[in-house]
């Protein structure tokens, strides 16, 4: 399916992953509705910071997927829906798993039920590296067990699988990307890279982190868009759950070095307890198996970890005053 000029629904299109996949659209040359939560300030969330070039080729609506009736008015006479909206945070899903649930799991029914009422063209559904929990073997690849080690990850695990019916149920044209762990310009500091950049470059020595020994599959955030949109191009993704990684791993302790060798500094790292996952819910190995991704989308990834560590340091530095880097952000 040829993107340019189709009508583009974006769920989610004022965080992180997706403005960056809502500026890809636009200069794709396709018609973007974007779906921003509602707040009383009138927050747009990173679409407030696009150029005004591009923001105004973009129509946003403010709104929340748990009312089906307003997503759906928001919704019709788009052709293509991706969807990204989701609380994320893991932290946070240990003190409020409920409204994980309603987000997450309630959120995306009301989304797949409206893309079935208004015959959408094409749905591509957020999904998420952490459904697989610790690795049982390496690469993962799509057949792996899914276990629901947080409320987070269950939650996730749950809308997967509503997506999963309306395909075999409804013959909603439907594919699911799992992005493995994305970084880049734009992450909250509930995310470990940016949290140990906006440590440095505030100019702390002692950087706070959680456990130094589990292990991520980072993949910087264009070489994440790029799946997005193949996977929205694809016709052969239809029904398919597709990962989308880097096909790498490393531990958080080198990590941690690697950045700070990057940013030239020297620095001692703190393993905080509060920053740490109970010990049954920490996920200590991801590694992600793209050779699906490789065969139905032509994918592979094109920004090495120096690489996509540079930008994202460049960027944070131009941007540092938005992050609070004295306190833990959950």
């Amino acid at each position: 399916m040829e993107l340019k000029g189709k009508k583009v629904f974006v769920t989610g299109a004022e965080g992180f992953i997706g403005s960056h996949l809502t500026e890809a659209l636009v200069g794709k040359g396709c018609n973007v509705t974007a779906l921003v939560q509602y707040n009383s300030f009138g927050n747009w969330g990173w679409i407030d910071t696009f150029p005004e070039t591009v923001k105004k080729e973009i129509n946003v609506v403010s709104g929340d997927i748990r009312d089906y009736f307003g997503l759906k008015s928001a919704l019709l006479g788009n052709e293509v829906v991706m969807h990204l909206a989701a609380l994320i945070a893991i932290p946070y899903s240990y003190s409020a798993p409920d409204a994980y649930a309603k987000t997450n799991v309630l959120g995306t029914l009301n989304v797949m039920q409206a893309c079935r009422e208004c015959d959408v063209l094409k749905v591509v559904h957020t999904s998420t590296s952490e459904v697989y929990g610790t690795a049982k073997y390496v690469p993962i690849d799509e057949n792996h067990p899914v276990q629901g080690q947080s409320p987070y990850s269950a939650s996730k695990i749950g809308a997967d699988k509503i997506v999963e019916s309306y395909f075999y149920s409804y013959n909603v044209p439907a594919a699911t990307i799992r992005p493995f762990n994305t970084y880049g310009p734009r992450q909250s500091a509930r995310a470990i890279i940016p949290t140990v950049i906006t440590q440095i470059l505030s100019g702390k020595k002692e950087i706070k982190v959680g456990n130094l020994k589990p292990t991520r599959d980072l993949n910087y955030v264009s070489d994440t868009i790029r799946g997005f949109m193949l996977t929205a191009e694809r016709d052969d993704s239809i029904g398919q759950v597709i990962n989308i990684g880097s096909g790498r791993e490393i531990s958080i302790g080198d990590l941690v070095n690697k950045i700070a060798n990057i940013m030239g500094k020297e620095i001692d790292i703190i393993s905080e307890e509060q920053r740490m996952r109970p010990e049954k819910s920490e996920v200590f190995r991801l590694l992600g198996s793209i050779e699906k991704a490789s065969k139905i989308l032509g994918y592979e990834p094109q920004v090495s970890l120096d690489e996509g560590l540079e930008k994202t340091i460049k960027w944070l530095s131009e941007n540092v005053e938005r992050y609070k880097t004295d306190i833990y952000n959950v």
